[in-house]
């Protein structure tokens, strides 16, 4: 059975979230943006519209000055900046999991089930098989595809 959840104005989320311990900062040069800090975990809301308010950066550990992206590569989960990239700890999946559920009750937003188990990833990359989720024209050529490379069978005859 589903919960009809009834999302926040801008102001009221703003007001909520300064209530509940956020650290907010208003966006350098921006009107009706603000950034949400807690647990080392940051995000961004915007106003919406005439009074709502929208997720302008998801939620992500706070790494240097930079919010960082969780990144799934099946094995482990990564921490992943646009500087670096750190292999993502139970702590940092602790208060990014804990920062998402709050910050989406403080908008108002719906809280799911998936969501609510663990943190959720922006990226999976479960194997290690380079430039596959790229089309097919984009991909890099291969050794044994490259114009001019001989066939391995060749090869294997001339070494003979």
């Amino acid at each position: 059975m589903s919960t009809k959840v009834e999302q926040r104005s801008y102001e009221d989320a703003v007001s909520w979230l300064r209530d509940h311990g956020f650290d907010l900062i208003e966006a350098p040069g921006m009107q009706g943006r603000v950034f949400a800090r807690k647990y080392n975990v940051s995000a961004a809301i915007q106003k919406n519209g005439d009074d709502g308010a929208k997720i302008f950066a998801y939620p992500g550990y706070v790494i240097g000055s930079e919010i960082s992206k969780l990144v799934n590569r099946g094995y482990q989960q990564f921490l992943k900046t646009a500087k670096t990239e750190v292999p993502a700890t139970a702590d940092h999946l602790k208060a990014l999991q804990q920062f998402t559920e709050e910050f989406k009750e403080g908008l108002g937003l719906p809280s799911l089930y998936n969501e609510s188990l663990g943190t959720v990833s922006e990226s999976y990359h479960y194997d290690r098989v380079e430039n596959r989720d790229k089309p097919v024209a984009e991909r890099p050529k291969r050794p044994w595809e490259v114009a001019g490379a001989k066939p391995l069978a060749a090869a294997k005859k001339s070494r003979a």
